[in-house]
């Protein structure tokens, strides 16, 4: 007679490890907060009662992008440009994948969430920080270290806590570990150092950053810019429009040697941050604010770094033009540029996550290379092991992730029936290479079948038959992770109706 089958309270949910019964998995007893990047937050109006940012249905996002007063909401109101906040409020992470011009595609942190949920001792000892990212990071700095404390708190007296506690190796007390992504690293230095709270950063165990643009990043010029120059699709204009009084936007231009002149390079100026678009009285804020923050270490940091994608890394000006660049430029310990016999500054190529390039997303060395995009390095599978790893307090964070050196390259907006390529880097064999691009919210699947190009390089044309938002994912048997991103199809065109 067959015994029925038998629960293994050894058994972690979620989880395909079976473990004897008298085996406690793995766990830590430490309290998480997760903070998102921007545009991670579902936004809330108050006034009106609307969800502004994130709403899940499949028609708001063509919405929000392509019609007169989509956005419309978004904007900071005179009251909001003087600091006075609350008419909008961030009430979760994002639940849905959403699209944003130049940014790209940013995923949702459901994976993340329920991976951290498994780890520690009870769902209770993770927060969510949803903040709304339009603001300075510095207001956003302030409301989480206050957060971060009364979660602490609470955590610490919770009885999950002490049955935890008394299986932990030293048997401390629990302790704060921050995962971070993009924007919310900056947060999460903010506000661990800047005096909110100054038992914050001892009662931290830990700090994990993934791609979080510590020196800043070009694609934040790119968006401001996207109002000037040649003309480009309407929701490019939107962005630009939205963002160049948004302090959150200001707070993400790079504070690096990134601006090419003639023979040489130096950072970028509040003036010419006016030229470009943006706006020379928060440019100039947002500099003193990380003058500031750059003089404080983040405690116990380790940063995850997207590599092997194409970054813009370094820009030129011509005629108040953003002419953006795959390169970057680097100084001597002194300070001085590096340059060439001729004088001529040298050009590196980094590489990045397609947003943020290596230099800015690592403050220091020992940083977790893994080749995914931005918005995909807080959902990716390698992505969340290393974050698991942290958790546990593992030293060894596992093999290189990066290793294949693959990277995707996809169009961020493009017209239904028009075909159009993507470009798969780091390899020119297409055997074992699958490709596929499909609705994040409908039935349409495509395979896209890669050729070589010229160079160490694959292309695949691709087709959509209507407009919506596409997840294109690689897959091979050599990739720890699939790479993704995110592509918009919408209205064709390259000049946008008047507004």
């Amino acid at each position: 007679m067959t015994k029925p089958p038998q629960t293994n309270p050894g058994h972690r949910p979620g989880s395909s490890t079976l473990f004897p019964p008298d085996v406690t998995p793995a766990v830590t007893h430490d309290a998480v907060v997760i903070v998102p990047g921007i545009m991670g937050s579902e936004l809330f109006d108050t006034l009106s009662g609307k969800v502004l940012w994130g709403l899940a249905h499949p028609g708001w996002l063509a919405k929000a992008w392509l019609t007169r007063d989509g956005l419309a909401p978004l904007h900071l109101t005179p009251e909001e440009q003087a600091g006075e906040y609350g008419r909008v409020r961030a009430r979760r992470l994002l639940r849905i994948p959403v699209w944003s011009p130049v940014l790209r595609g940013i995923e949702p942190y459901h994976k993340l969430t329920r991976a951290i949920e498994e780890t520690v001792a009870h769902p209770d000892a993770v927060l969510p920080f949803p903040y709304d990212w339009r603001l300075p990071v510095e207001v956003n700095a302030r409301l989480l270290a206050a957060e971060a404390r009364k979660h602490l708190e609470q955590w610490r007296g919770h009885p999950a806590h002490a049955a935890a506690r008394r299986r932990a190796l030293d048997e401390r007390e629990g302790r704060l570990v921050f995962v971070a992504h993009s924007m919310g690293g900056l947060v999460t230095h903010g506000a661990l150092t800047l005096g909110f709270d100054n038992d914050l950063a001892a009662d931290t165990r830990g700090v994990m950053t993934l791609g979080t643009p510590f020196r800043g990043s070009v694609v934040a010029a790119n968006i401001l810019n996207s109002v000037q120059g040649a003309p480009l699709p309407l929701p490019h204009r939107r962005l630009a429009a939205l963002a160049s009084a948004m302090p959150g936007v200001h707070d993400l231009l790079p504070r690096f040697i990134c601006l090419e002149e003639g023979a040489g390079a130096r950072r970028l100026a509040p003036s010419d941050v006016g030229a470009l678009g943006g706006d020379e009285e928060l440019a100039k804020k947002s500099g003193e604010f990380f003058a500031r923050l750059a003089k404080q270490e983040l405690p116990h940091h380790r940063a995850v770094v997207g590599v092997h994608q194409d970054t813009v890394q370094s820009l030129r000006l011509e005629n108040g033009e953003v002419l953006a660049s795959e390169y970057c430029f680097r100084a001597h310990r002194n300070g001085e540029l590096r340059r060439d016999e001729n004088g001529v500054a040298l050009r590196f190529r980094a590489w990045g996550d397609g947003t943020v390039h290596r230099d800015s997303a690592a403050l220091k060395g020992g940083a977790v290379p893994i080749a995914l995009q931005h918005g995909a390095l807080a959902s990716g599978r390698a992505a969340r092991d290393a974050v698991l790893d942290f958790l546990l307090e593992e030293d060894d964070l596992g093999p290189d992730q990066a290793d294949e050196g693959l990277g995707l390259t996809v169009p961020d907006y493009v017209t239904p029936g028009e075909t159009w390529s993507l470009r798969i880097t780091g390899t020119d064999d297409p055997s074992g290479i699958d490709c596929t691009v499909a609705a994040v919210d409908g039935p349409v699947r495509r395979r896209a079948l890669p050729y070589a190009e010229d160079g160490d390089a694959l292309t695949a044309d691709v087709d959509l038959p209507e407009a919506g938002l596409y997840r294109v994912t690689v897959e091979a048997d050599r990739l720890p992770s699939p790479l993704t991103q995110l592509v918009f199809a919408g209205p064709g065109g390259t000049r946008p109706p008047e507004d």
